[in-house]
């Protein structure tokens, strides 16, 4: 390949080095200082609404029965739903169990039983399932615009403080708000998990903490900047919702939840078309588990993925919407295309290298004088060193705001680490666009780090 290969490939690097380096610029100013500049908020009293905590549960004898345990000793006028999606282990004879080590009634906690066909259908339907049960134990004629939807996964631990802060006055004690997310933290992102090798128990541990780090820095960050444009998601654990929130989206058969596999994202897209306001508070936290394993990373991750681009159904509804802002609108398209986005960047980002590849094949000598004399190394250097930047930046951040440390190359090293983990989703929307061309569009639970695979024997306590 000659000297015309060489300035083709040149002019390609500049693009993609000038676009990388504006979006960086965009990027820290938009997001990242919003991020650290936020100072915490006043909190509100608790007791001026009442709590309903949602649990959906398939096959979660692991780990049910410290979650009711928890939430009925921290939050004691709190009611519990633990929703029992037809498991095929003991999820439910161990929710029974509590309530008989109450003293035989706690009418704080309740079991809603799902059996098949309708159940293992998908969280949305599960906590569909809880929605109407409320319904129906509250009556029609109760106030409901001061009761309250918590949506806890079944190994989540709501802050002690939780509901105080959603209860301040710029939340829920604004009535235009209708659904408030907290921050979320793995709460296993310092424990390292067993193993039979010394680089798997390692490995294990970095992959726990690469999520702690993504939902306690660039999730909570864009979240943050999310303020500015209306559009503030939901997520799956440590979702409040106003029950009239939910009712005004349910329709007459009383789904407030539909069957995307993001169901706590489409959740946010049809509460703000409908008009209601959605806050992020990183005042409170919910904490989780941690995968440990990259199999079921990518499992979970997929589902995500394939999630969101069903989700892409509703951009019409969002564009059409005259309770979401233009830049509302664009900020959840950007959003939507994001699986979208990864897929033609993994084809893309690739070309400046096959060229140079192609070009030191055919001309090696032209090629070194290229890099050595006209500075394109340069160019290369820019293209990857923002590439990679707005993922790096959050290592050291990470390690100073959230873990308290100053340890500025564990930061760096945390960065780049992250920066490798977030390349992972490249193969999971591959993963999720097959699953959704062929038509697999059923909803896959990823296993808890102690769960063993199936058919595997685990003794159980009475």
């Amino acid at each position: 390949m000659g000297a015309g290969s060489i300035k083709i490939l040149l002019a390609i690097t500049q693009a993609f080095a000038l676009t990388m380096s504006v979006a960086f610029i965009v990027y820290v100013v938009v997001i990242v200082v919003p991020y650290l500049r936020r100072k915490p908020a006043p909190v509100g009293d608790a007791a001026d609404f009442t709590w309903h905590f949602f649990v959906p549960c398939r096959d979660e004898q692991t780990v049910i029965r410290e979650t009711v345990r928890y939430l009925r000793s921290t939050f004691r006028h709190a009611h519990v739903w633990v929703v029992d999606d037809d498991s095929e282990d003991r999820t439910a004879r161990v929710v029974k169990s509590i309530w008989r080590r109450n003293g035989g009634y706690d009418p704080y906690l309740h079991l809603v039983p799902r059996r098949r066909p309708e159940a293992r259908t998908g969280k949305g339907d599960a906590l569909n399932a809880a929605y109407q049960a409320l319904n129906f134990w509250m009556g029609p004629d109760e106030s409901r615009d001061d009761v309250v939807v918590v949506v806890v996964d079944a190994d989540g631990r709501p802050a002690e403080n939780c509901l105080e802060v959603c209860a301040a006055d710029h939340l829920f004690g604004d009535g235009t708000i209708g659904a408030v997310q907290l921050d979320v933290w793995m709460g296993n992102a310092d424990s390292r998990p067993p193993g039979r090798s010394w680089f798997s128990r390692a490995f294990g541990l970095k992959l726990a903490q690469m999520q702690d780090l993504e939902f306690r820095t660039a999730i909570a960050a864009i979240q943050t900047s999310r303020g500015f444009t209306g559009t503030i998601s939901m997520g799956g654990n440590g979702q409040f919702t106003r029950l009239s929130a939910l009712d005004s989206i349910a329709g007459e058969d009383e789904q407030p939840w539909r069957g995307s596999l993001l169901e706590d994202f489409e959740l946010g897209v049809h509460l703000l078309t409908a008009g209601w306001r959605t806050g992020y508070t990183p005042d409170s936290h919910v904490k989780q588990e941690g995968l440990y394993s990259l199999r079921r990373f990518l499992v979970q991750r997929t589902r995500w993925g394939q999630g969101t681009m069903q989700c892409s159904r509703y951009l019409r509804r969002i564009w059409d919407s005259p309770h979401v802002s233009t830049l509302g609108a664009a900020e959840m398209m950007y959003y939507l295309a994001q699986p979208w986005m990864q897929l033609l960047g993994s084809l893309l980002y690739p070309i400046p290298f096959i060229l140079l590849l192609f070009s030191t094949a055919g001309d090696p000598a032209q090629v070194w004088t290229w890099f050595a004399d006209d500075g394109a190394w340069i160019l290369f250097a820019i293209y990857g060193s923002f590439g990679l930047l707005p993922f790096i930046v959050w290592g050291p951040i990470y390690q100073f705001k959230c873990l308290k440390s100053r340890n500025l190359l564990r930061g760096l090293g945390m960065g780049f680490a992250y920066a490798l983990y977030i390349y992972t989703f490249y193969i999971t929307s591959w993963r999720a666009l097959f699953r959704l061309v062929r038509g697999r569009n059923g909803w896959s639970k990823t296993r808890r780090n102690t769960e063993h695979a199936p058919g595997v024997k685990v003794a159980l306590d009475s």
